[in-house]
C-alpha cells in the first residue's frame, strides 16, 4: 500500500485517545446540523433491545406479540449495521465499506489479552484506502486514473494529516470487524482538505469498538503544495454526503419505529397492571 497516504505527517499516538488536535476542534461540527436518532442512546442499545423483548417473552406474550417479537428480532439480525451504523449516516451497502467482518486474529492482541490500540488505526487506515478505490473501482470508473491516484505521490494524492482514535471496548480474539467511513462535511469546490469519521464496528459484540477522526490533506505532489480535489471528486463527494443524510433519515426512522415496538410489546407484558412473571413448566412442577 502507498504509505504516504497511510500516515500522518505528525502522528497522533493512539493512547492519547482524549486528546483532539486544534485543527480538528475547529472542524468538528458536521454540516447536517442534525443529531442521529441513536444519539441519545446507550451504546448498547441494541443488546438492551434484545434483553428488553426477553423480558416481554418471560412475562408472556399472546401469539401475536410473540410473532411480533420474532419479527423484530429477525430485523435486527438481518440489518443491524444498517441500525447501528446506517442510523448515524454511515453507508453500509456492499461497495461502501472499507473492510467487511475481517477477522480479528490472535496476534493483533497484546498482552494485557485484548486488541492492541494501534491495530485500531491500521483497521482505519485499510478501510481508507479502500473506501478511495471503491470510487476508482465502482462510483466514477470514468476516472479510474485520477481516484488511483490519490493513493500515491505522482501527482494530486491525500495525506493523513492526523488521526484521532477513541476506544469504545477492549476487542478480544476471535472476532470480525466491519469498518466503515463517512464523510463529516460537504465538500466545496475549493476543498483541499476533509474529515472523515470511521466506525470499527464488532461483529461479535454488534456495536462500535472504536470510533476514529482523520483529518486528510489533499497535495499537489508536483507544485509541493496543497490543492483542490478534482471538480469530479467533489461531485462524487457532494453525492456521497447527500446519500448519508438519506441513510441517516431513513434508519433514523427505523431505529425511532422499533423502539416504539419494543415498547407496545412491554405495555402488553410486564409492564401492566396486572402482570405477572410466566415461570412456563416450572410452576407447574
Amino acid at each position: 500500500m502507498p504509505r504516504h497516504f497511510l500516515r500522518p505527517l505528525a502522528t497522533v499516538a493512539p493512547s492519547c485517545r482524549w486528546s483532539t488536535p486544534r485543527h480538528v476542534r475547529c472542524l468538528s461540527s458536521p454540516s447536517s446540523g442534525s443529531e442521529p436518532a441513536t444519539a441519545s442512546l446507550n451504546p448498547r442499545w441494541l443488546l438492551d433491545v434484545k434483553n428488553r423483548i426477553g423480558k416481554c417473552i418471560i412475562f408472556g406474550l399472546s401469539s401475536q406479540q410473540i410473532a411480533e417479537a420474532g419479527t423484530i428480532l429477525q430485523e435486527i439480525a438481518q440489518d443491524w449495521r444498517g441500525l447501528v451504523a446506517g442510523s448515524e449516516g454511515f453507508l453500509t451497502e456492499k461497495h461502501r465499506r472499507g473492510l467487511y467482518r475481517q477477522e480479528v486474529v490472535w496476534g493483533e492482541m497484546d498482552s494485557m489479552g485484548h486488541v492492541n490500540n494501534v491495530v485500531y488505526n491500521r483497521y482505519a487506515e485499510s478501510a481508507r484506502v479502500n473506501w478511495t478505490l471503491n470510487y476508482a473501482n465502482v462510483w466514477d470508473p470514468e476516472h479510474k486514473r485520477e481516484w488511483s491516484e490519490l493513493l500515491t505521490p505522482s501527482a494530486i494524492g491525500l495525506i493523513l494529516r492526523s488521526i484521532r482514535t477513541d476506544y469504545k471496548f477492549p476487542m478480544k480474539y476471535p472476532d470480525r470487524v466491519t469498518v466503515l467511513h463517512k464523510l463529516r462535511n460537504q465538500p466545496d469546490p475549493d476543498t483541499d482538505h476533509f474529515i472523515l469519521d470511521v466506525l470499527i464496528l464488532s461483529e461479535l459484540h454488534q456495536r462500535p469498538a472504536a470510533r476514529c477522526v482523520e483529518d486528510i490533506v489533499v497535495y499537489d505532489y508536483k507544485k509541493g503544495q496543497k490543492s483542490p480535489l478534482h471538480p469530479f471528486m467533489v461531485d462524487q463527494f457532494r453525492k456521497t454526503f447527500g446519500l448519508q443524510e438519506q441513510v441517516k433519515q431513513k434508519y433514523g426512522n427505523k431505529v425511532t419505529g422499533l423502539l416504539e415496538r419494543v415498547r407496545e410489546l412491554e405495555k402488553g407484558s410486564w409492564d401492566r397492571v396486572d402482570a405477572t412473571e410466566d415461570m412456563g413448566s416450572a410452576a407447574e412442577s
